[in-house]
């Protein structure tokens, strides 16, 4: 075997590791994605040193975040790529290999039997996603092409930092004007710019929020080239965080909002694992049996997550209710029992069971936000309807027609910051919908089970079905305070027309009634709004009526192309209802202290 042929020490370290150290992708939790970008020419003075500082980076994200699997996505490109990757290896860490086109054609770009051994036995152990050609090239185009094949580097950085929860970056720190390398990448985590390929991204609202998705780990370091040397000011082998943010862009710690965005996701784990018998014996699938055989296979990623959030957030919302009935029906003895006390002689145990009520109301309230019952359930809905947005989607080959958007950017946006986490769960899931080519089967099957018919299981049919149930707990709060009202009015027209022809207990009586009747009326009030039933029969009705219009432009569409723009803004009006939604009860929490 020649020197060029003969694998490395670090080959055969890595081949090892695959043989029986790399464990594979969770499937029903979500990790904690580390995408990587960085330059091929590192100077070999820095290589060990640079490998502890990705070592020591990515074992303290694991000690620091037990409960969020690791994985690292890399394009394996010789240099800082397949440097971190090898690491990841070492240390058991999953990989994704994602690959801005063919694998036959990426290979090219390394001219060495060894780089290619080193290549192929990462490759070997891990994800792959090969992104597809863009529009007019392919294999002869990005080999004579430089100008094309740097603009499927520039489509694999944005998809990278897409759907990556940190960005590792092993960068000199100097700006660059070249196409899809590191300096642009890591400007677009930052901005969502990246100049040359994503035209017209800097009008969307996004570019000026600030959000989750700007995370960037910085290890400075010096390329193997004339004026190789790091920006001024910095020092080959520095590192730390590096953000939008602007009073602290550069820090030594995690920033602490992004702490507690992924601290939300170990606890949406934990959650996961601690119901994960009754999630998989009892949670509803969006994929029956059916299912066309085209894009099951990359569904079946989104279906398990929004099978495992669908269940949490029904889980929890019947302890919300069950808290919620609770505290009202306390607040109604109380009630009772504090007229009891003021308008019956004897009575004076009345004081202490309001003062048993109280404590009662009180202590369900503090259990239920003790666990935070109503925040799980309202965060664990939502990442359920936006998974359910973005199976249909991917499903439909459904794209926001810019070249660097995903269904997860723009969800939530304008929520608080901490729901971010929802977001790093959409991104992880639909990490393989830009490799799925679009088909007919998958378009029919996203317009047959999501918008569905009036009278079957798409949303169509639900939206009405909630609508009608909505009217009818409203009817009956309007029944309910209008019997209390003209009851109440009757009995004081009869304590009046009576006068003193009544005995004294009889009158105590028609008092206490006088005092109850409304007291049961604003209880139950109260409760309706607590619940929002009035504002979410808008809600429903709004989009039943939406869901009917796409039923209606989809069968009348007259090309795919129009289907797919149909169901792209069933979609966004869709995630924005569902941030409404959010919103609305998000100001409606459990509150023992008052009953609106």
């Amino acid at each position: 075997m020649s020197n060029a042929a003969r694998p490395s020490s670090k080959t055969i370290q890595a081949d090892q590791a695959v043989a029986g150290r790399i464990p594979d992708l969770p499937k029903d939790r979500v990790p904690l994605v580390i995408g990587v970008t960085g330059h091929r020419d590192l100077v070999a003075a820095e290589v060990p040193r640079l490998r502890d500082r990705v070592r020591t980076f990515l074992a303290t994200l694991q000690r620091m975040h037990p409960d969020l699997p690791l994985v690292v996505m890399s394009a394996l490109a010789e240099g800082a790529d397949r440097l971190v990757a090898e690491e990841a290896m070492a240390l058991g860490i999953p990989l994704i290999v994602s690959l801005p086109f063919a694998v036959e054609s990426y290979e090219q770009d390394f001219e060495s039997a060894e780089s290619r051994h080193a290549f192929r036995a990462l490759y070997s152990s891990a994800e792959v996603i090969e992104l597809p050609w863009l529009p007019g090239d392919g294999p002869d185009t990005v080999r004579l092409d430089s100008a094309r094949r740097a603009a499927h580097y520039a489509r694999l950085g944005v998809f990278i930092c897409a759907h990556c929860h940190v960005l590792l970056a092993l960068w000199d720190g100097k700006p660059s004007a070249r196409l899809g390398g590191t300096a642009q990448v890591v400007e677009f985590h930052h901005w969502d710019i990246m100049p040359g390929f994503t035209s017209g991204n800097e009008n969307q609202p996004q570019v000026l929020a600030e959000d989750e998705s700007d995370l960037v780990y910085h290890i400075v370091c010096s390329r193997d080239r004339p004026e190789g040397a790091p920006e001024s000011g910095m020092q080959p082998l520095e590192e730390g965080w590096f953000t939008t943010d602007e009073s602290t862009p550069r820090s030594r710690e995690l920033p602490a909002i992004y702490r507690r965005v992924f601290e939300r996701m170990a606890e949406f784990n934990r959650d996961v694992l601690r119901h994960r018998k009754q999630i998989r014996a009892q949670a509803w699938s969006l994929l029956p049996a059916d299912t066309p055989q085209a894009v099951a296979p990359v569904l079946k990623t989104v279906d398990t997550m929004f099978m495992a959030a669908d269940w949490l957030a029904v889980h929890f919302q019947v302890r919300v209710m069950r808290a919620l009935r609770t505290i009202y029906t306390l607040a109604a003895l109380m009630g009772l029992a504090f007229i009891a006390y003021t308008d019956f002689d004897g009575l004076d145990v009345m004081a202490y069971l309001f003062l048993a009520f109280f404590l009662g109301g009180l202590l369900v309230y503090r259990l239920a936000d003790r666990r935070a019952w109503h925040r799980k359930y309202l965060d664990y809905r939502a990442l359920a309807e936006g998974l359910r947005v973005q199976c249909y989607w991917v499903s439909a080959g459904v794209t926001s027609g810019r070249n660097s958007k995903f269904a997860h950017d723009n969800f939530l946006q304008k929520q608080d910051a901490e729901l971010g986490w929802i977001r790093n769960v959409m991104r992880y899931t639909g990490r393989l919908s830009d490799a799925l080519p679009p088909s007919r089967e998958g378009l029919g099957f996203a317009a047959r089970e999501w918008v569905g018919e009036r009278s079957g299981n798409g949303q169509l049919a639900y939206y009405e079905r909630k609508a009608k149930e909505r009217r009818k707990l409203s009817r009956i709060t309007g029944i309910i305070g209008a019997t209390c009202l003209w009851s109440g009015i009757a009995v004081t027209l009869l304590l009046i027309m009576l006068g003193g022809n009544i005995s004294a207990e009889l009158k105590s009586l028609f008092i206490v009634l006088m005092g109850v009747l409304p007291l049961v009326a604003a209880v139950r009030e109260a409760y309706a709004q607590k619940r929002a039933e009035k504002e979410l029969i808008k809600q429903y009705l709004f989009m039943a009526k939406i869901f009917r219009n796409a039923h209606r432009r989809l069968h009348d569409a007259s090309s795919d192309q129009v289907r797919r723009q149909v169901l792209k803004a069933l979609g966004d009006a869709a995630l924005e209802e569902h941030s409404q939604w959010l919103l609305m009860h998000r100001e409606r929490p459990l509150d023992h202290g008052r009953m609106n």
